[in-house]
């Protein structure tokens, strides 16, 4: 009984090493840099992170598709080493010598991959599947819809611009009066005529003009 066991478990053995090697139907390369994406907190790949490796990835099969029965056994990694890179093949739960189709894996790895990510805190950069292509993460969408932005900046705009158009013609208003308004005191001020070519101030005709000469013979002949 012993012996059937080992030579059954021996068989699987074998039939498991076949179905996983370098490139192998149905099986995917991975490449991790953990040094790279946590610098100095970087953890150490061990058994344990290759559980967790093989855990994330029966999820995401039996979250693909809701009949799976995908466990983690299903899961088989080879050829690891040390950088830290590894292949990786999902063997079929009901006969376990085969492989589920790599279309299958791969359309799973693609609709779980932000959790398998965050799962070993990396990214599509650090956690590379070589034969699955990178998913970008579905867009962030604002809280405020984008049309209310967008019409908040305009009527920000036109209200800049009015706000500047009413300083500028206030300014030119007030300039335009100071100017106005020191041209009239100017005229006021200094009115020269020229008489015999010699410029004179104008008279004042109310008020006359005193001239000197008369007015030091008045003050002359003024009787005590």
């Amino acid at each position: 009984m012993l012996r059937t066991l080992l030579l059954t478990l021996s068989v699987v053995a074998i039939a498991h090493a076949e179905l996983c090697k370098p490139d192998a139907q149905n099986a995917f390369k991975v490449r991790i840099s953990i040094k790279t994406a946590l610098g100095d907190n970087a953890y150490a790949w061990d058994a344990n992170e290759e559980y967790l490796f093989k855990a994330m990835v029966a999820f995401a099969m039996r979250r693909y598709s809701s009949k799976s029965t995908t466990q983690i056994s299903n899961v088989l990694l080879c050829n690891v080493t040390d950088r830290v890179s590894f292949w990786f093949v999902v063997t079929d739960s009901s006969k376990n010598v085969t492989t589920v189709p790599g279309s299958e894996v791969e359309a799973a790895i693609r609709m779980n991959r932000n959790r398998i990510n965050n799962a070993f805190l990396l990214s599509d950069k650090t956690l590379q599947f070589l034969k699955i292509t990178s998913t970008l993460s579905p867009p962030v969408e604002p809280s405020t819809p984008v049309w209310l932005i967008v019409f908040g900046v305009v009527l920000c705009l036109i209200v800049t611009g009015i706000v500047f158009l009413i300083i500028s013609g206030i300014r030119k208003h007030k300039k335009k009066n100071k100017e106005s308004t020191e041209r009239e005191n100017l005229e006021e001020k200094i009115e020269v005529t020229l008489e015999n070519g010699i410029p004179c101030e104008a008279l004042d005709l109310k008020a006359g003009h005193v001239n000197g000469v008369f007015a030091a013979d008045d003050e002359r002949f003024t009787s005590l």
